[in-house]
């Protein structure tokens, strides 16, 4: 999971741990490692579960990336918007909140050369609320958001109506929770939503969301 978030106090490095990375799965950038910044909190989504996820999203895209705009509202790691740039994503939107994330970000766009990356520093729900105020008819929308806030502070409730507003048709949410995600439980916040895909690994329930037609 991708633990740096916009609602947490910038997380302190931890000198004399082995550094951390990250590993690309997929695409032009398989097998390549990426540095992950060694703070308390930030923990990358695990392989397993990306790998996972990626093939829900390439089976549902029918492989067309590159005509995928994605936006990662809690970035941290940035494991999952790099994922979506090296299977070829048009442009992918990375917002994060800790400036030592945001610095390892950058940097690794620039390893990279992922000019399609573009790095915004912010609060995801003040960023969130500015791109949804862009996206009118002829705005920035998204074919996939990924959402890993941190947990058991109400964020997938208050980010999701404005996800919902910077979708594009047909687009899908990745959403990671402390809880199963379920309409007919979760009232109100979940209204309009429907769960198309779903798992579970050790503690984490990961799904991928669509707006109801």
């Amino acid at each position: 999971m991708q633990k740096s978030r916009s609602s947490r106090s910038a997380p302190s490095a931890r000198p004399g741990r082995p550094a951390r990375q990250v590993r690309i799965i997929g695409g032009q950038w398989k097998r390549t490692p990426l540095p992950v910044l060694d703070a308390e909190g930030l923990r990358p989504t695990p392989d397993r579960v990306r790998e996972t996820v990626f093939n829900w999203l390439n089976h549902l895209l029918d492989g067309a990336w590159g005509n995928v705009n994605c936006l990662d509202l809690f970035a941290g790691t940035g494991a999952l918007g790099f994922e979506a740039a090296s299977r070829g994503a048009a442009r992918v939107v990375l917002v994060e909140d800790n400036a030592g994330a945001v610095r390892q970000l950058e940097s690794n766009r620039d390893k990279l050369d992922a000019t399609q990356v573009r790095i915004m520093r912010g609060d995801a729900l003040s960023v969130a609320t500015r791109l949804a105020a862009s996206a009118g008819e002829n705005g920035l929308r998204f074919q996939v958001i990924f959402l890993d806030p941190p947990y058991h502070r109400d964020w997938l409730a208050r980010i999701l109506p404005l996800c919902a507003r910077l979708l594009a048709p047909g687009g899908l949410v990745y959403a990671e929770a402390e809880m199963p995600l379920d309409p007919e439980e979760q009232h109100g916040w979940m209204d309009g939503w429907e769960v198309i895909r779903t798992d579970k690994a050790g503690m984490v329930f990961y799904h991928l969301l669509q707006r109801k037609i």
